[in-house]
């Protein structure tokens, strides 16, 4: 009886008449809407990574020095 004052008004009703899964599918698009901005992100971020290699120019990038050489 006190799951009714937590659930929203679709899952609470689906509860009470017995059967139906509205909490199980909201959490499945949930998941769903999450993963897709993770992997839109994760798209992204490699597209760059490509972008970035692909027009290096290597004259503008700093020489690197050793830290254990001194001079």
């Amino acid at each position: 009886m006190m799951i009714q004052f937590f659930a929203c008004s679709t899952c609470r009703v689906s509860m009470i008449d017995g059967g139906g899964d509205a909490a199980g599918w909201s959490i499945f698009f949930l998941l769903l809407v999450i993963l897709s901005i993770l992997s839109g992100i994760g798209f992204f971020m490699v597209r760059i990574a490509q972008r970035q290699k692909q027009h290096f120019d290597p004259t503008l990038s700093d020489d690197y020095v050793n830290p254990s050489v001194r001079s």
